[in-house]
Order: C-alpha cells, then sequence, then structure tokens
C-alpha cells in the first residue's frame, strides 16, 4: 500500500470552454484546460467495473481471496479492492488463551463462550469444568468431555465478536490433553473450519475443514477426503500431552493446489467421538493461539505475501490492498502509504462524528481516499442528510450510496448535491463470504472511467467522480455525462449561459428499463432545508438505442445532473455521479 501523497482538488483547475468556465479533477479529455505546463495527452479511457468493499481471511467471513477472485472471473468484473478490517488484520486483542474456567471466561474484558451439540446416536454426554486432574500450567479448572453410544459430543467455542478469527499464516494452536475412557471407538477431534474455496482437483467448492483426531492412530497420518482433511496424532491414555496444530504446515499438506496462507480460523470446536456403543472422556485445557507475526506493520505485510500467491493465476483481474478502518464509522481508506491507526482496547467501535472526523484527517494525512461506509447503519436517512450538510460530510472523499435500500441512499445524496459537496457516490458488495455475489443483498460494483487498472489511475477517477454504480446481476452497460463534447461527470465548472446542453449517455439498457434524469437546484440551501430539491425525467429505453440523448438543462443560479436506471420491475439498478453546472467555482474545500 506505498504510494505517493499527491493530492488535487476537484475545482483547483479553471478552463474557458465554450461559454464554460470549468474547475474539475483530472476532467478528461480536455475538459478541463491545461495549467502553464503542456500536459501530457490523454490516454484512452474506458469503464473498469471494481468491487470496493470486500472481506476475505484475514477478516471475520468465510470468504477466501480465491474465492472472490473467482467471483470476479465469473462476473467480469475488472478490479478488486481487498477492504479487510484493519483491526482484524493486526489481530489487535483477539483472543490469545482459553483456560477452560467455565462456559464463559473473560480475557481483557473480552468473552469466550462454549455451545453444545450432539451428532449422531448418543446414550449420554456431559461436559463438565472440574477442578482436577488440572493440566501442569494451571491453576483453574479443565474441561471433562465425555459422550457414550454411536455420535459425537461436540463443544463448540466462540470469542467476543468473532476475535477468536483470523489468517492463519502465522498461527499454531496449543492445546493440552488428557485421555481418560479411551480404546479403539474413542477419539478427539479439534475442529477447524477454515475458509471458502473454489472447487479444485477431486474437491468441490465450499469451505475447507481441518480435522485433528486424537487417539486414532499410533503415528501421524494425513488424509484428505474433498474439502475435509484429518491429521490423525497419537494421545496416550492417562496423562497430559501438549499438543501443537501447525495450521499453515498442515493445509499445505493436505491440499497442495490451495494457497494455503489464504484461510482463516473461522470456526473451532472440540468433540469426542465414540462409535460401537463405547464410552469416552478426554480432559481438555489450556488452548493457546500463538500469532507470531502481528505486530505493527507486519499484518499487512503478511495479507501482502498471501496475495502473491495469485500472481497470474487470475488474468484479467487486477487488485489491490486497502483497509476497512473499524474503530469508527465505518471507512474504507485507499491508497496511501498503508500505515496502520492506533486501536483502542478493548477494540469497541465508536461511532462519535467527531471521532471519525479526526480519523478521516489521519487517513487524509497518510495519502488516502477516504469512504464513508454503509452510512445508514447509525443515521436515518433525515439525519444523515443534515450531517453531511452540516459537518461536510466529516471530510471523506467517497460515499457508499449504491446499497440497499438505495433510494434512501440516494435521498440523503442529493441533499449533499444540493450543496455542491463533491462527494463521489459508489457501490458496495461489503461481501464476506465468496460464494455468490449475485446471491448477495448488496450487490453494487462501481466503475469508473480510466485508463488502465493502476491504482493511481483508479483513485483519480474516483476522486473527480468519474464514477457510476450498478447492480451486477441487472445492468453491465455503461453510464457518462457530456458537456460541450467532453466526458464531464463528477465536474463542477462555472457556467455563465442560462441554458448548458447535457448529453447523457447509457448504453446496454435492458428490455423495458427507462433511463431517469434527475436534475437538482444547487442554492446551497444547507441546514435550513435539508431536503432534496430535484425533477426527475424519464428517457425510455427505444431512444437510447444509439447510447445518448442530449438534454437541454437551464441552470438558473446552479443545477445538478445525474441519471438512474430503473429496470422493468421498477428497481433502480444503476446510477452515475452528478455533473454540477454552478455560476461560479466552489471554494478550495478538498485538499489533497
Amino acid at each position: 500500500m506505498r504510494g505517493g501523497r499527491a493530492r488535487l482538488d476537484r475545482r483547483s483547475v479553471l478552463a474557458a470552454v465554450g461559454g464554460l468556465a470549468v474547475a474539475g479533477v483530472g476532467v478528461p479529455l480536455g475538459l478541463a484546460a491545461t495549467r502553464d505546463r503542456p500536459q501530457p495527452a490523454a490516454r484512452a479511457r474506458r469503464p473498469i467495473s471494481m468491487a470496493m468493499h470486500l472481506h476475505a481471511s484475514f477478516s471475520e467471513g468465510v470468504a477466501s481471496y480465491a474465492a472472490h477472485l473467482d467471483q470476479a472471473r465469473r462476473n467480469a468484473v475488472d478490479v478488486l479492492w481487498w477492504t479487510d478490517h484493519d483491526f482484524r488484520v493486526a489481530a489487535h486483542d483477539h483472543r490469545r488463551v482459553v483456560h477452560f474456567d467455565g462456559p464463559e471466561e473473560l480475557e481483557g474484558g473480552l468473552a469466550w463462550t462454549w455451545r453444545p451439540t450432539t451428532e449422531g446416536r448418543l446414550s449420554d454426554s456431559a461436559a463438565d469444568f472440574v477442578a482436577a486432574p488440572d493440566a501442569p500450567d494451571g491453576p483453574g479448572r479443565a474441561l471433562r468431555l465425555t459422550a457414550a453410544g454411536a455420535g459425537t459430543h461436540w463443544y463448540a467455542g466462540k470469542a467476543w465478536n468473532w476475535t477468536h478469527t483470523g489468517n492463519i499464516s502465522d498461527t499454531t494452536l496449543h492445546l493440552d490433553v488428557r485421555p481418560e475412557a479411551t480404546g479403539p471407538h474413542v477419539t478427539l477431534t479439534v475442529e477447524i473450519a477454515l475458509s471458502h474455496h473454489p472447487a479444485g482437483p477431486d474437491r468441490p467448492a465450499g469451505q475447507l475443514v481441518l480435522r485433528y483426531r486424537l487417539g486414532a492412530a499410533d503415528t501421524v497420518r494425513h488424509t484428505v477426503d474433498g474439502r475435509h482433511g484429518t491429521v490423525d496424532l497419537p494421545a496416550p491414555a492417562g496423562a497430559w500431552r501438549r499438543h501443537t496444530f501447525a495450521l499453515l504446515a498442515d493445509v499445505r499438506r493436505l491440499w497442495p493446489d490451495v494457497v494455503a496462507g489464504d484461510n482463516s480460523l473461522r470456526g473451532l470446536r472440540l468433540g469426542v467421538t465414540v462409535t460401537g456403543g463405547a464410552r469416552g472422556a478426554y480432559l481438555v485445557d489450556r488452548l493457546v493461539f500463538d500469532r507470531a507475526r502481528r505486530a505493527g506493520q507486519a499484518g499487512d505485510e503478511m495479507r501482502a505475501e498471501v496475495l502473491r500467491g495469485y500472481a497470474g493465476a487470475y488474468p484479467g483481474v487486477t487488485h489491490h490492498r486497502a483497509y476497512e478502518v473499524s474503530m469508527v464509522r465505518h471507512l474504507n481508506w485507499f491508497g496511501g502509504d498503508g500505515t496502520l491507526p492506533p486501536f483502542p482496547s478493548p477494540p469497541y467501535r465508536d461511532n462519535d462524528v467527531d471521532a471519525t472526523e479526526r480519523m478521516v484527517e489521519f487517513l487524509h494525512a497518510h495519502g488516502g481516499v477516504v469512504c464513508w461506509n454503509h452510512p445508514l447503519d447509525v443515521e436515518r436517512r433525515d439525519a444523515l442528510a443534515r450531517l453531511l450538510v452540516t459537518r461536510r460530510a466529516l471530510g471523506v472523499d467517497l460515499i457508499e450510496i449504491g446499497r440497499t435500500p438505495v433510494e434512501d441512499h440516494l435521498w440523503a445524496y442529493d441533499v449533499a448535491a444540493r450543496n455542491a459537496l463533491p462527494l463521489t457516490a459508489v457501490g458496495v458488495t461489503d461481501d464476506h463470504d465468496g460464494t455468490d455475489w449475485r446471491a448477495g443483498r448488496d450487490r453494487y460494483v462501481t466503475s469508473v472511467w480510466a485508463a488502465s487498472t493502476d491504482r493511481d489511475d483508479l483513485l483519480a477517477a474516483l476522486r473527480a467522480g468519474q464514477a457510476y454504480f450498478a447492480d451486477l446481476a441487472r445492468y453491465r452497460g455503461a453510464l457518462d455525462l457530456e458537456l460541450g463534447g467532453h466526458s464531464a461527470m463528477g465536474a463542477q465548472p462555472a457556467v455563465t449561459d442560462d441554458t448548458a446542453t447535457v448529453r447523457l449517455r447509457a448504453t446496454d439498457l435492458p428490455a423495458g428499463a427507462t433511463l431517469e434524469v434527475v436534475t437538482g437546484e444547487v442554492d446551497m440551501a444547507g441546514a435550513a432545508d435539508p431536503n432534496p430539491a430535484i425533477r426527475t425525467g424519464h428517457v425510455p429505453w427505444r431512444q437510447l438505442r444509439q447510447g445518448w440523448h442530449d438534454l437541454p438543462v437551464r441552470v438558473g443560479a446552479g443545477a445538478y445532473v445525474r441519471t438512474q436506471i430503473r429496470d422493468r420491475d421498477g428497481s433502480i439498478v444503476a446510477a452515475s455521479n452528478p455533473l454540477w453546472l454552478l455560476r461560479q467555482a466552489p471554494p478550495r474545500v478538498r485538499r489533497f
């Protein structure tokens, strides 16, 4: 995540084009005139589709990077941004030790809880926390798991907010075990649910499961059956022994085609398995999560190592590391130097507006482009609109508007546009699973008009507002706005004429869909009237067979234009960013 820190302002470049004084950031193809020095010729631009909010094996979900890369290839998405949670990449305040002192125990004020389940036909089962015999590293209790019959008595563990999960690249588990009632029909299983992966040789797509089976063999043995891998370990009866589970090495041996480090310790459970009516009992104590490489920036360096394992594996799909900054109102951080912010202990999210604003300043100071994520998770739309106007969107550059409920998000966005706030609206998947993007609740990809998939080109287009978002399952065409023969989506030109003709570009509308034209006043109403001031017109798909429509726009005191596509069912499936038409260039408010 290393890169330069130079930033531009969308309104800092002025030009005279036709009757226009134009102000814009990187406005393409000559809309923004050059400064005193000659500028290089613009490279040819194209719409580049991006999934901008994805979580994989360094976050808390089941997705692997491979799963998302496979989905990108299946859905013809060009670029992925890996926005793993910052504190999870660092494993900050993640669980270190479970002492088996009871069904719930605290570490740093954060709870670990156990949940029992059974499988098969057990005649008896029990889980007792006992004072003796305790493991040598006591004091405290131990857990005695017993089962009789034919089946498994499971005890599944979970830390607060999934803080036992995390990438396995540097993680070794240790567990003290004492077999009590054993035999050829009794085993103890330590089961680790890993990440979801695409299908591989002799393996269907799905979540990998790694099982350590103690007492099943006299020597170490590795076997694999599709998505299930088993490591058999000896466990002599009647004595405590500390077992070490080298997750990375065992995944690599069981599934050699998989990038072993691209796995999360998603789930963990212990189980006594019996067959043939046998009775079994095991004591367990002191489960240790040994994470060797998470200090400082090491977590992100490890993430980079894992991603290098996919170099060249998915041609046509570019991917860049980013972060979801998670200890304030969630912010996606693109570009910059990747310096992690300080984390609170415990890692509780602080939704305070001032705290979020300070975090935005921190990220900008480190060269980042900042997106306000799921902005309606804390505010209702009216409160969000007021906050956007009164606090100038907390200083962010981008905001997630393409997400459910999209009409409410657009309502608040139109309030910001009415006040000429140069926020770039983007879409979101926020996918943690990697199983089927099209089945997700939020499946809006963002497309930018850029010359390449290089990080700097993509970020320049995002800063400039040269972007639109679309439901990847229901619209895969392209949107743009042109002024004076030049692409102008996101620009804020100062206009002297009373009327400006804006060319609306929209390709490949689905049958029965309508291009809606949203025209809004820009009167800087502020908090006195935090509501949209818009009119909506319609261009049926049959009138867009050439892919464009010219619209005369009365500028008045100031106006903006954006487009959106509504399908035959009445749902908004895509939306552009606005083109503002202003009487004077707005003050410089975003410094890059």
